[in-house]
């Protein structure tokens, strides 16, 4: 029987220099990003790579300033080892790594009188407006999760702390509470991670989000630059049953969970809510399908199930589903595209008649 310890050792000996994990949730992600971190230490015990988790967003505690009616609400910064490097950071890093995501709020750093503390706390208070003129404000659960990851974004490019551990990153599921066009943000930021770090660390990125992993997977198997990344991208499946872990080649089974993709597409059109991010993951499944026919181009998928101009209709889809298109640009489809995204997913189901359960 293996234990997450087990499967930390196989990615450690593992040589592919970017692994992909999908899991869900409870199987042990979170787990394993400790049990890996560990695994790598070096000879005196400190750590060797740069590891993004649970732990990194629990260092960020709200203090809702009950006593005062919330009138000094604001997101506390628990003491760790990354405290010292905080007076290299300012509010300008963040809004960089910020900018994609399109934040309706803005923010203030509240440093430590002692700047060996650095920051203690983060007011946020509505975008346009200065602090002070309004109360500050308390930010969704989505957008803290925003707020948060981006802030290690700016603080890996602080000296003296990523450029220390130069042997991985290994990023466990920065996407809970985001919403789809986040998630399609997200998946730009980490796969811009895998083009400044490739050659130099280990990247190993687990998520439980089926879209993150297609579309990054998609991205480094058969995207523009898949002849730099796909025969060094390893993508798994992290499962686990009765107590036991196995970690199981993705590659091997494309239709693993096709069917779970499926059903954020049909969830997504019976609430009338079709996005960029929906019209990737459909590009996906259309790569699913061709995989599984025996044909490496979505194009053969788009003839089978009835586009007699399959080869165009595949040059669409795949400018609309790249990933700079919606990365600066709004997520809507204008009507065009959302009907064309209809006839493909209406004849996709029609030809294969798959059936959906409700999520």
């Amino acid at each position: 029987m293996k234990t997450i310890q087990d499967i930390a050792s196989e990615l450690c000996a593992d040589a592919a220099p970017v692994q992909l994990l999908y899991a869900f949730n409870s199987v042990g992600k979170t787990r394993l990003s400790v049990a890996y971190q560990n695994a790598t230490r070096d000879a005196e015990g400190r750590h060797t790579g740069i590891c993004y988790n649970a732990y990194s967003e629990d260092l960020f505690v709200w203090n809702n300033d009950i006593e005062n009616d919330q009138a000094n609400i604001r997101l506390t910064i628990l003491p760790s080892s990354l405290s010292s490097l905080h007076a290299d950071l300012n509010e300008l890093d963040v809004h960089a790594k910020l900018k994609p995501y399109r934040p309706s709020f803005d923010f203030r750093f509240i440093m430590h009188a002692d700047a060996e503390k650095g920051i203690e706390s983060i007011s946020f208070f509505p975008a346009g407006t200065q602090p002070g003129d309004v109360p500050a404000i308390k930010i969704s659960r989505g957008e803290e999760r925003v707020f948060v990851w981006c802030f290690f974004l700016a603080m890996m490019e602080v000296e003296g702390w990523a450029d220390r551990r130069p042997r991985h990153l290994f990023i466990d599921d920065p996407v809970s509470s985001l919403d789809d066009h986040n998630i399609f943000v997200t998946a730009s930021t980490l796969y811009d991670l895998i083009e400044k770090h490739f050659g130099e660390r280990k990247i190993i990125i687990a998520t439980h989000h089926v879209g993150m992993f297609s579309i990054l997977s998609d991205w480094l198997m058969k995207g523009d630059k898949s002849g730099k990344y796909k025969k060094k991208t390893r993508a798994s499946i992290l499962s686990g049953k009765r107590g036991e872990v196995s970690l199981e080649t993705h590659q091997s089974d494309v239709f693993l969970y096709h069917l779970r993709v499926l059903q954020l597409l049909e969830q997504a059109r019976k609430e009338n809510d079709v996005r960029a991010y929906h019209l990737a993951l459909l590009r996906q499944l259309l790569e699913s399908v061709s995989s599984f026919l025996g044909v490496g181009r979505i194009s053969y998928a788009l003839e089978r199930i009835g586009f007699e101009d399959a080869e165009e209709i595949t040059r669409i889809v795949n400018a609309l589903a790249h990933k700079n298109v919606y990365y600066y640009e709004s997520d809507l489809l204008v009507p065009d595209s959302l009907a064309l995204f209809d006839e493909i997913y209406e004849k996709l189901n029609t030809r294969y008649a798959f059936v959906i359960r409700a999520s």
